[in-house]
Order: C-alpha cells, then structure tokens, then sequence
C-alpha cells in the first residue's frame, strides 16, 4: 500500500515539475527543513500545530521570534540612545521568556552582560569620537 502511494506522489511530482507547476531549483540537494517541535509537550503538539497552521503561534515563539528581531536591529543600530533603548527592551523579552518558561533569573549574570553591553557602547562612542 505504501509503495503505491509513493509512485503515485512520484508521478504527480514528476508531471508537477513537467509542467512548471513546481519550481525545485532552490530546493535541489537540500534537505527540506524539518519542523523542531522537540521542546513543546508532547500533549501541546498537536494544538500548537494547528494554531500554526492557522496563523496564530504560542506567546513564547511569539517572544523569541521579537528577541532574534531585536538581536538583528541591535547589529545595525548606530544611535547610541537607541541602542541602550534597545538593549533594555531585549533584556525585558528575554526576562518574560525565561519567566514563560519556568526558568530562574540569573540577576548576576544579567549584571555582568549588562556591564559588557555598557563597556562596549562606550568603546564605541569613543571610537565614533
């Protein structure tokens, strides 16, 4: 039974790209990605996917997607004043994650990140001097 599927899904692949109804170019010799949902419950998986599927995504993807966002900006970001605003809303996102998650807060370790991210600014505004 599988084998028969799998000539017809075949077939209609080959007749697919026959056509030019399926462009393949860019997905020559790569893996198709895979969806990582290893970290969701497993009792969640099923919801998760199909408020996905529906366009909606859980509060903690919601989150890291805007923390990688910020991260990204921040690379950019040449306004000094901006980029301390910045760092302070990424501090907050990855404070609520962690908080979504369960996991404790590391003031120390905030502290010291904080410490480098000051230390780095000012090397760049002296530098921009």
């Amino acid at each position: 039974m599988i084998e028969a599927i799998q000539l017809i899904a075949e077939r209609k692949i080959r007749e697919a790209i026959h056509e030019g109804r399926l462009q393949i170019e860019g997905w020559r010799n790569r893996p198709l990605p895979m969806n990582n949902d290893s970290l969701v419950p497993a009792e969640l998986r099923m919801a998760y996917k199909i408020l996905k599927n529906a366009g909606y995504l859980p509060p903690e993807i919601e989150t890291r997607k805007e923390i990688n966002q910020l991260e990204d900006l921040l690379v950019k970001c040449e306004d000094e004043y901006t980029r301390v605003k910045q760092i302070k809303k990424l501090n907050y996102l990855i404070l609520k994650l962690n908080t979504m998650k369960g996991d404790t807060v590391n003031i120390e370790g905030q502290e010291e990140y904080y410490r480098k991210i000051v230390e780095r600014i000012s090397i760049y505004k002296h530098n921009a001097e």
